[in-house]
């Protein structure tokens, strides 16, 4: 049996270009590996079978057994996910653990793909995937298939989800519709900035999606205020949402944020 961590993601910053001709929106986002995290269990078995309580319709994991099986010879598999992760939270989880599958059915069928091959064989399961392959905090640009490995300085987070979750298509229509995508995007920026200290790099977080996520759910905005009234250096919208996040300069100060919070999850990025 193979055991990996599936780990959530915040989009520090996200900034949305227009759309490509492929339907997809060009992006460029500093994207921070949280320890929050899902387990993903694979193992030899008769027949393929993906296995994730919570989750009901098309799962990703189960995409990416397939889109692997297509390049590789990967035998039957049983795969459990214990989730962890909020589902359609704009944290990533789905991604998070369509790449979990990638490596550790890669790894039973004696690793034919390396790294490379692996990420650009993510980018047609999910714009996400690929960044989760080695997840890491990263700065990723095209649709979410190019990656470049980063360094953050420690910081914590209060994550606050909503119980119900909402369509990334849907928030990108919304986006389109309010005339939000940035006409150019600087990847440059986003490199300088992973490099400041915590306080510095919380004054420059944005996410161009936040508008448009509000727009549908309106009382995201109060969630927002509620973590800056508890200390939050920022607190944003993650990816197209609905979870809003503060960050803090250490895990105490998130735990004490929280305390008051109902529902409120700590966390902070991984080592």
């Amino acid at each position: 049996m193979i055991v990996e961590r599936a780990r959530a993601k915040l989009n520090l910053v996200l900034h949305v270009g227009g759309r490509r001709p492929d339907g997809l929106h060009e992006l460029s986002s500093l994207f921070a590996a949280l320890e929050l995290h899902d387990i993903v269990k694979a193992e030899r078995a008769e027949v393929d079978a993906v296995v994730c309580s919570g989750v009901t319709g098309p799962n990703l994991a189960a995409a990416a057994l397939s889109a692997l099986r297509a390049r590789a010879r990967v035998p039957p598999l049983q795969i459990t996910i214990e989730k962890h992760i909020p589902v359609a939270a704009g944290l990533g989880g789905g991604s998070a653990d369509a790449a979990a599958v990638l490596r550790a059915a890669n790894r039973i069928a004696g690793d034919p793909l390396d790294a490379n091959a692996l990420r650009s064989l993510a980018a047609g399961v999910g714009a996400d995937v690929p960044s989760q392959i080695e997840p890491r905090h990263a700065l990723v640009t095209g649709a979410g298939e190019r990656v470049e490995q980063v360094d953050l300085p420690p910081m914590a987070f209060v994550l606050l989800p909503s119980p119900d979750g909402l369509a990334t298509a849907e928030v990108y229509a919304e986006a389109d519709r309010l005339a939000i995508p940035r006409s150019s995007l600087d990847p440059a920026t986003l490199r300088a900035l992973a490099a400041r200290p915590p306080a510095e790099l919380a004054a420059s977080i944005e996410n161009d999606l936040e508008r448009a996520a509000m727009s549908l759910r309106p009382e995201l905005e109060a969630k927002r205020a509620t973590l800056l009234e508890a200390g939050a250096l920022a607190a944003r919208v993650t990816g197209s949402g609905p979870t809003v996040f503060g960050v803090f300069a250490d895990r105490g100060l998130a735990e004490r944020a929280a305390g008051g919070i109902p529902g409120a999850l700590v966390t902070a990025l991984a080592g």
